[in-house]
């Protein structure tokens, strides 16, 4: 017998934010996929490094958003390898209506005078957009593929990360996470992020 031929097969899914935008670098938010908005250099860097950290990890399906900036990641972090890409709209982010291209701290201000379940001015609300990634993590469980890197956005990612450890809150405690960092979750983890998301929603 091989070595690993009596281990079980480990479901596991890389989640990662795209790499710096230039909107990121202005500031500003995006949630209108249709809008341009194209790495940096520094940007196209990270997505470097992400291949290297991701190098000796078997992908069998990249999954992306409509968003350029997660395509161009995952076309940089990928390059030379046989891995197929497949576009998840559920995992977009937030559609913030009229506060597109606006700055991060008007963002914000609207934010801190609003709940979770307002909508942004002509967008969706910060719950239903959790519910859509829960949805999305969801679909994720009940792929065949056992090995999955989705390029995806900070939100969506930091949801992830603070439902599967069972906080009280989407927000926190990991909270502004870094570009095209890794977070690899197993299958028990994705399960606990789905359920957290519901939960808190």
């Amino acid at each position: 017998m091989g070595y690993g031929d009596s281990l079980g097969v480990v479901e596991l899914y890389v989640l990662t934010r795209h790499g710096e935008s230039t909107l990121n670098f202005e500031n500003r938010i995006n949630g209108d996929f249709s809008v341009p908005v194209a790495l940096t250099e520094k940007g196209r860097e990270e997505a470097l490094l992400l291949g290297q950290q991701v190098a000796h990890i078997r992908i069998d399906l990249c999954i992306h958003t409509r968003f350029g900036r997660t395509r161009e990641t995952a076309e940089i972090a990928l390059a030379g390898r046989d891995v197929p890409f497949e576009v998840d709209p559920l995992l977009d982010d937030i559609d913030v209506g009229e506060l597109e291209g606006k700055t991060i701290d008007e963002y914000r201000a609207w934010k801190r005078a609003h709940v979770r379940s307002d909508d942004f001015p002509g967008g969706e609300s910060l719950d239903d957009a959790a519910r859509r990634y829960a949805l999305a993590f969801r679909k994720l469980l009940e792929r065949p593929e056992s090995s999955i890197l989705v390029v995806t956005h900070e939100i969506p990612v930091r949801y992830a990360l603070n439902a599967a450890n069972g906080s009280d809150q989407l927000d926190g405690p990991a909270h502004q996470l870094p570009n095209a960092i890794p977070y690899p979750f197993d299958e028990d983890a994705l399960a606990r992020t789905v359920a957290g998301i519901e939960r808190l929603t």
